[in-house]
């Protein structure tokens, strides 16, 4: 019998298996069914990853998922174009972790914190290419304190 950790581990695997193959943030009956678990199994290892925060759960829901650092499971201003697919970013530190990540070429599609005025960064053999600055309104040590809306 596979001890919560284990089944933890492979959870937290096959939801980033699903989300990268697909786009979509899955759902932990989608994750059970992955493994051949039940949606009750899937629910409980997510609200461990979300306890553990190696996963944000869906406020009010416990079977889905907001972030699957660094990805979003809702739109958001940073729009990830990696080849044909497209992905969210919960910020835009987030959104440069993705293709470093799937270890592919990327678009960015953001704007100005600032001013709103539109902006692309380009991710290319692993460089960050376009001008612009990253600023963090929260220091780190706060983002936690409301990782939803830092």
């Amino acid at each position: 019998m596979a001890t919560d950790q284990e089944i933890d581990i492979a959870v937290r695997v096959e939801l980033y298996r699903q989300l990268v193959t697909t786009g979509v943030t899955p759902s932990a009956s989608d994750v059970g069914a992955g493994l051949g678990l039940s949606t009750e199994a899937a629910t409980a290892a997510f609200a461990r990853l979300g306890a553990g925060r190696a996963i944000v759960l869906e406020p009010g829901d416990p079977s889905r998922v907001r972030m699957a650092n660094p990805f979003s499971a809702i739109p958001t201003p940073f729009v990830v174009t990696a080849g044909r697919r497209r992905f969210w970013g919960n910020c835009i530190w987030d959104s440069l972790g993705i293709p470093a990540c799937l270890d592919v070429d990327a678009t960015i599609a953001c704007s100005c914190g600032d001013c709103g005025e539109p902006m692309t960064v380009e991710v290319r053999d692993g460089r960050v290419e376009g001008a612009g600055i990253i600023h963090f309104g929260v220091p780190a040590l706060h983002w936690w304190d409301n990782i939803i809306d830092t």
